[in-house]
């Protein structure tokens, strides 16, 4: 399946470091990394709760703008190699600067730099979703939406919110997701993954919000499920990340199919890769062989995507082009 054009909606930068380089990052910066690596050089991810754990000491490796322009064009370089023609990235200034604006402008500039260079040697193109962690608390995630809101454009399209659904409430923040929508960034939030179905209708009641990250647990309140479909909501499905983290047992008991049947907008994305041992292609050859979904069913979900992405009509165009759209 690495040969369909794809487009992905729910990447962390961060979490879709190749396990190679973080290693090579401790090593240059003498940063001592020990449990979170197998033997096999592979993260070492248990429950969601230890991958949060994991996720954040691989994160102390990225300290100066210049760690994530080479992050931003190792993680590029390994979507195209699966077709991806299109993908939004999480970014999150809790990361890059501390929230600092003036910090964050720089270590943007050098991801943005890094997404042009992608475009022009793997024919990849990347737009940035700004994402408070949502266990850091409204406050840090205030901070986050400022940086935000101050860097909106060409490039910085999104805001969305990220970490632990079981601390806190979407309710909670309420201001940040305000103020994003203010300076023109589209919404999404993680919701409907640990946090079960209330989540997913307190995220679309509280904030507003056009996507959800995961939202597969919408599938347990059909009434949901049948306002998703009929309000258009989109959901950012990650088949491979829910059955590495024990949220459902294989595939063919992940609800994306059912979820599809009855209506609901399904996109298929990667969230944090090589933590779940997965990549773009994989997805689609699971996919395929656990419902029977062909190039039409593909091309389908691919479209879906790119109408939900959050980016301008011309970037639109151009991918649809990609995708096989007449002009």
């Amino acid at each position: 399946m690495s040969q369909l054009p794809k487009v992905e909606l729910h990447l962390h930068l961060e979490g879709a470091a190749p396990p190679a380089f973080i290693r090579g990052l401790a090593k240059e910066k003498s940063i001592d990394l020990s449990g979170a690596f197998r033997p096999d050089g592979s993260y070492d991810t248990g429950d969601f709760w230890h991958f949060l754990k994991v996720y954040e000491a691989a994160c102390t490796t990225l300290q100066t703008p210049e760690d994530f322009r080479r992050l931003t064009l190792a993680v590029l370089e390994e979507s195209a190699l699966s077709g991806v023609v299109y993908t939004e990235a999480f970014l999150s200034p809790d990361f890059c600067g501390g929230r600092d604006l003036t910090a964050w402008r720089d270590y943007l500039a050098a991801i943005e730099s890094a997404a042009d260079q992608a475009e022009r040697d793997f024919g990849i193109t990347m737009r940035g979703i700004v994402t408070p962690i949502r266990h850091f608390g409204p406050e840090k995630a205030r901070e986050t939406a400022l940086c935000a809101a101050e860097t909106a454009g060409r490039f910085l399209t999104g805001f969305g919110l990220g970490g632990d659904e079981k601390v806190l409430s979407p309710n909670d923040f309420r201001w940040s997701f305000d103020c994003a929508r203010e300076a023109g960034l589209r919404l999404t939030c993680h919701a409907g993954e640990w946090g079960g179905p209330q989540s997913v209708a307190d995220a679309i009641r509280d904030l507003g919000v056009e996507r959800i990250g995961h939202g597969v647990r919408a599938i347990e309140d059909l009434a949901l499920v049948d306002r998703i479909a009929e309000e258009g909501t989109v959901l950012e499905c990650c088949p491979g990340s829910n059955v590495a983290l024990g949220l459902y047992p294989s595939f063919r008991a992940h609800p994306i199919e059912r979820l599809r049947e009855r209506g609901v907008k399904v996109t298929i994305s990667t969230d944090d890769p090589p933590y779940f041992h997965t990549t773009m292609a994989r997805e689609y050859d699971r996919l395929a062989d656990a419902f029977g979904w062909d190039d039409e069913v593909f091309g389908a979900i691919a479209r879906t995507s790119l109408d939900a992405a959050f980016c301008d009509a011309e970037t639109k165009a151009r991918i649809g082009k990609r995708l096989g759209d007449r002009p």
